[in-house]
């Protein structure tokens, strides 16, 4: 991959996760698929706080732990953040009719991806938290052109 299919980055807390989520914002648009990987309390709704920031989203941001998708109607675009981590079976997926969430309006983000593996559209991005000392590591990797031309323009966000 060249150096415009990752944007990796330290965070050194809470405040560089808010400020890459509002960055990476910048470049994200409808029809994208974001997968969000990393352990618990890696800092995946942290940064999707940040993204929905960044899109001029003004107001709380839930985790979907247990509502499983929370929608947010915002001017020129939907987005939802899924959380699949009490999926049991991938097949729920369907089941749970979310593919209708799916869209040249919407951004979906979602949040333990392998949870749903062989039912999800393709993904743009895949993002990844990894914890780092005190701070995390966050990777981004373009796995679409679309995905690519979005991170060929971000650079490291200021410190907090």
């Amino acid at each position: 991959m060249d150096d415009s299919s990752v944007w990796q980055i330290a965070l050194a807390d809470e405040a560089a996760t808010l400020a890459a989520g509002r960055q990476l914002a910048s470049e994200l648009g409808g029809g994208m698929v974001i997968t969000l990987y990393g352990d618990l309390g890696a800092g995946k709704t942290t940064l999707t706080r940040g993204v929905l920031a960044g899109l001029g989203h003004v107001g709380r941001v839930r985790s979907p732990t247990y509502t499983l998708v929370e929608p947010y109607h915002l001017a020129n675009l939907d987005v939802f953040h899924f959380d699949l981590y009490r999926f049991a079976d991938p097949a729920e997926w369907r089941d749970a009719g979310f593919s209708e969430y799916f869209g040249p309006h919407s951004l979906c983000l979602l949040e333990w991806p392998d949870k749903a593996e062989g039912w999800l559209p393709a993904a743009d991005l895949a993002v990844n938290l990894a914890l780092d000392g005190a701070g995390r590591l966050l990777t981004v990797t373009a796995l679409t052109p679309r995905g690519t031309a979005c991170l060929s323009t971000l650079t490291p966000p200021a410190a907090a």
